[in-house]
């Protein structure tokens, strides 16, 4: 079994394209296992029938933590692009947390703030080696930058837990923002 596979097809269900599987995701961004189960079984793309234990597996053998199952039912835990806004439920983050970028986008950053473009959240990361991961996705030497979630609070911000790692954020103005690592302009 391919397990990858299945999973960015989950990922891509759940995160991306609910319609195109016929699944109508809850305010939660939930949708009965059995619905997705059935919905990815009726491509026949996979030499078998996927069922429960497959997704439960995916769930367990992942170091991200893209998914959560609740009462029979899956969902994305974080990276929507629907139309639907997922909601999330508020939470304390800890004082500090960071974000990947690239050298490119700092500037317009530092000057508007941390958007979450085409996705429905900011993604922040708890720790600078998750952040620099994330950051690799787009720059061989990314940017990290310090968020002062304390202050942000202060002024209304919301934070929302992704998972372990990921936090969420509908966006985090300029002032609550640091490079962390002050080499940036020199590159």
């Amino acid at each position: 079994m391919d397990y990858i596979r299945l999973s960015k097809e989950i990922s891509y269900a759940l995160r991306h394209a609910p319609w195109k599987y016929e699944l109508e995701l809850d305010a939660e961004g939930f949708v009965p296992v059995e619905q997705l189960l059935s919905a990815i079984n009726e491509s026949g793309k996979y030499d078998r029938a996927m069922i429960a234990d497959d997704i439960r597996h995916i769930i367990e053998i992942s170091d991200k933590q893209r998914f959560e199952i609740s009462d029979d039912k899956i969902r994305a835990l974080y990276g929507h692009t629907i139309p639907m806004r997922i909601q999330k439920v508020a939470a304390m983050p800890p004082p500090v947390l960071y974000h990947g970028t690239t050298h490119k986008a700092l500037p317009l950053i530092l000057a508007k703030g941390l958007l979450p473009m085409s996705r429905q959240y900011v993604h922040l990361s708890a720790d600078t080696e998750t952040a620099e991961i994330v950051g690799k996705r787009r720059a061989p030497h990314p940017v990290i930058l310090k968020i002062n979630t304390a202050a942000a609070m202060q002024e209304g911000a919301v934070f929302y837990i992704g998972n372990e790692k990921v936090w969420l954020c509908d966006s985090v103005a300029p002032q609550f923002i640091e490079v962390k690592d002050e080499i940036w302009h020199l590159l």
